[in-house]
C-alpha cells in the first residue's frame, strides 16, 4: 500500500502525518509501528492521521511508536492545524480539531498568508485523581510521595487529556530516564499508564523540562506534558496563575499559561519537514 505523507515537528516531537481527507488507513496501529522506526522506517515518536470531522474543521487520531492510540498530543495539534491551513482544508485564523479529548481550538498567527505559530486552548487541567486516572481517592494528589527505583519522589499528578506525573529535582540532566521514565510510566498508581514529566525550576517564568511518554519513550516535546507541567509549578508555588511559563524542551520552548478559570494555553511552533510517499510493502520486506 502506498501512501502520501508529510513529516512534521513540534518543538522536536516529530509525527508522520497522513491526510486522510484523500486517503484510508485501515489498520493505524501498525502502520505507526512500521512508519516511526527511526532505522527501517521514516521514523518519528508515533503517526498522526488528520481526518474528516462532523463536529470541527478536522479530526486527528495520533498513534505512539508501540501502535497504541493517544487521547492527545498538543505538539501534534499545532502540526494538524498548520496543515489544515496550508492546504486550504480551513485557511482561517481560528480552527477546530477533533481529539479523543474533546474539541480543541486553535488561534493562528500567520503574516504574508504564511503560517508563524499556533495558541491552543488546552481546556481544564484535571486534578481529581480518579479522573486523571488514578488508584487513590481523593480531591488532588499534589507533592505526595511515588516509590520507584528504591527512591521516593514527591509527585504532583495532572490530566490535560491524557495522565501526567510531575516531579521537581535539582538537574534534569542527572535523571537516568532510560532507567526510570517505565517504572513511573506502569507504576500502579496510573492503570492507564502515564507520561512522566521531570522538572528544574529556574525562576517564576521558566522551567526546563525532560519527558518519558507512555508508549513512546523519551521524547524531544510533549504539549500536554508541558502544560500539566506549568500547572503542577503554579500548585506548588513556583510559578503564577495567569503568568505565561517558558518551557525548556530538549527540543525547543513551549510558552504555557494556567488561567483562573482552570484552563491552560499553549503557545508553539509547527514545522513541515518533507514531504513523501511510502510503500508500506517495500517497508515490511525490509523489517
Amino acid at each position: 500500500m502506498k501512501y502520501n505523507f508529510t513529516k512534521m515537528h513540534g518543538a522536536g516531537n516529530d509525527y508522520v502525518y497522513i491526510n486522510c481527507f484523500e486517503t484510508k488507513v485501515d489498520d493505524p496501529n501498525a502502520l505507526s509501528i512500521l512508519l516511526a522506526d527511526r532505522h527501517k522506517g521514516i521514523g518519528g515518536d508515533g503517526l498522526v492521521l488528520i481526518c474528516p470531522s462532523e463536529a470541527a474543521d478536522a479530526k486527528m487520531r495520533m498513534f505512539n511508536l508501540d501502535g497504541s492510540e493517544g487521547m492527545m498530543c498538543g505538539n501534534a495539534i499545532r502540526c494538524v492545524s498548520k496543515f489544515i491551513y496550508d492546504n486550504n482544508i480551513a485557511r482561517k485564523d481560528t480552527v477546530t480539531i477533533e481529539t479523543k479529548s474533546g474539541i480543541k481550538t486553535i488561534s493562528i498567527r500567520s503574516e504574508n498568508g504564511r503560517f508563524i505559530s499556533a495558541s491552543v486552548d488546552m481546556g481544564k487541567a484535571v486534578l481529581i485523581p480518579r479522573d486523571i486516572p488514578m488508584s487513590v481517592d481523593g480531591e488532588s494528589f499534589i507533592s505526595q510521595p511515588v516509590e520507584a527505583a528504591g527512591k521516593t519522589y514527591l509527585c504532583t499528578a495532572v490530566s490535560m487529556g491524557n495522565p501526567h506525573c510531575i516531579t521537581f529535582v535539582d538537574s534534569v540532566d542527572d535523571i537516568e530516564l532510560e532507567k526510570i521514565g517505565p517504572l513511573f510510566e506502569n507504576h500502579p498508581l496510573f492503570p492507564d499508564r502515564v507520561n512522566t514529566e521531570f522538572i528544574r525550576i529556574i525562576d517564576r517564568n521558566n522551567i526546563e523540562m525532560r519527558v518519558w511518554e507512555r508508549g513512546s519513550g523519551e521524547t524531544l516535546a510533549c504539549g500536554t506534558g508541558s502544560c500539566a507541567a506549568v500547572v503542577a509549578s503554579v500548585l506548588n508555588g513556583y510559578a503564577d496563575m495567569d503568568s505565561p511559563v517558558n518551557v525548556h524542551l530538549r527540543g525547543g520552548i513551549l510558552t504555557d499559561t494556567y488561567r483562573k478559570d482552570g484552563t491552560v494555553i499553549m503557545e508553539g511552533s509547527a514545522t513541515k519537514v518533507f514531504e513523501g510517499v511510502v510503500d508500506t510493502d517495500e517497508v515490511a520486506d525490509g523489517i
